[in-house]
């Protein structure tokens, strides 16, 4: 195809994605205030737990097999690529603005970390559909398309909710750890403060001296006193080693049930039942196809998926209104964070990719390696706001990244769409 044929075809959904967001956000502005805070919330919440559940499962039901499964094995690696470069490049750039700790944690998180579910299942199935698309028939391009972006959104979040929450998680302790030690600091920098401490201190050391002197017990009897002042702070000592173990226990019991809360979401579940029934001949013949005994249940599910993406396009449009009003992150860090998610990362994809593809690691479909590519090309994670919003930290500068990432992506998903599917075909 001809490069403006290509531009066409990949402009059109960007154009969708836009035009709908722009809906969602005029929804969430104050002048009509249908969408606030808390209905995006909460139609949030029916998304992630019901829509996508249903579009996931109906995709992976129908499509995949068991051979698919096997063959697909260098997604996973290719999204672990992803990772592993966005966090060198992002820890070099935040090392290089010398940001605070906190904020270094958000910038790597937001240069590894892409959105690799909702985005690809936003533009795959748009190209799809367009009658020009270089995939094939619009229908097989969709359902194939979708049932690729459904496994690379189980990955990924395989990936986000243990490296990045980790990363974040690490960050948020360290920060606050340091605010503790600040303000002593700041309190040690007053001389007069200092000087009453010590006054205060040495009376008190003196008044304890005089009260050890009236109540000191015969010379004949210290030495069991000391003996058993000894076993009363072993017992403490051990009281206490216990009490840390405890703590750092439950610490640790409640970030597994976090992380297992989210790697068991229901959009992985219903994967997981997806891959089972695409992989087992029997039960897919029972479930998916025309003659199907079950053939409603399926129906169902794809008519509950078709809700996902307008829904989750509304919604992100309303949450980047939220980026409007802040400005506390500078712009070298905005800059830094466009330049490795839309400059670097999709170059060293174009590596990757090809590199993969001419030692034989790929199956042979342009598809699949158009939602390879499109991992390198998507802009920063959205868990990494819901991460912010658990740990009550970084959620003014996440707004303000996401609301400019996102609308850069726009411009840089449509540019390096036709530059993949030139290099495709």
């Amino acid at each position: 195809m001809e490069f403006w044929s290509l531009l066409m075809v990949a402009s059109r959904p960007v154009l969708q994605v836009l035009l709908v967001g722009l809906i969602g956000a005029f929804l969430a502005s104050g002048y009509v205030n249908i969408l606030s805070s808390n209905a995006r919330r909460d139609v949030n919440k029916i998304v992630f737990v019901v829509f996508i559940p249903a579009l996931v499962f109906a995709s992976l039901a129908k499509t995949v097999t068991a051979k698919d499964i096997i063959s697909w094995w260098f997604m996973p690696v290719n999204i672990g690529i992803t990772f592993l470069i966005g966090g060198i490049l992002g820890w070099a750039a935040a090392k290089m603005l010398k940001l605070e700790h906190h904020l270094q944690a958000l910038v790597i998180a937001s240069c590894s970390a892409g959105n690799l579910g909702a985005m690809p299942l936003i533009i795959v199935p748009a190209i799809c559909d367009e009658d020009g698309n270089p995939f094939g028939l619009s229908k097989i391009c969709r359902v194939q398309g979708i049932s690729y972006a459904s496994f690379s959104m189980v990955v990924g979040n395989l990936f986000i909710w243990t490296h990045t929450y980790s990363l974040i998680r690490k960050s948020v302790s360290h920060s606050s750890g340091n605010h503790g030690h600040d303000v002593l600091t700041r309190m040690n920098k007053n001389p007069e403060t200092n000087r009453k401490t010590r006054m205060f201190d040495a009376q008190e050391e003196q008044d304890y001296d005089d009260r050890r002197a009236l109540l000191l017990p015969p010379s004949d009897t210290s030495d069991r006193l000391a003996e058993h002042q000894s076993e009363t702070e072993g017992q403490l000592l051990g009281r206490n080693l216990s009490d840390i173990i405890m703590h750092i226990w439950e610490k640790l019991k409640g970030t597994f049930h976090k992380m297992s809360e989210e790697l068991l979401s229901p959009p992985t579940i219903s994967a997981i039942i997806g891959f089972t029934v695409g992989a087992i001949p029997w039960l897919k013949a029972f479930i998916v196809g025309e003659t199907a005994p079950l053939k409603v249940v399926h129906d169902s599910m794809t008519l509950l998926g078709d809700g996902t993406i307008p829904c989750t396009i509304i919604i992100l449009g309303g949450n980047l209104t939220e980026g409007l009003r802040k400005s506390t992150v500078k712009p070298l860090v905005i800059v830094a964070i466009i330049c490795v998610r839309y400059v670097i990362l999709p170059l060293s994809g174009i590596v990757v990719v090809m590199a993969a593809g001419r030692l034989g690691f790929l199956p042979r479909s342009p598809l699949y390696c158009f939602i390879l590519l499109i991992q390198y090309t998507v802009p920063p994670a959205m868990s990494i706001g819901t991460m912010a919003q658990l740990f009550d930290a970084c959620q003014e500068e996440c707004s303000v990244i996401f609301l400019w990432t996102y609308l850069v992506a726009a411009f840089a998903v449509t540019i390096w769409s036709v530059v993949f599917m030139w290099i495709l075909l």
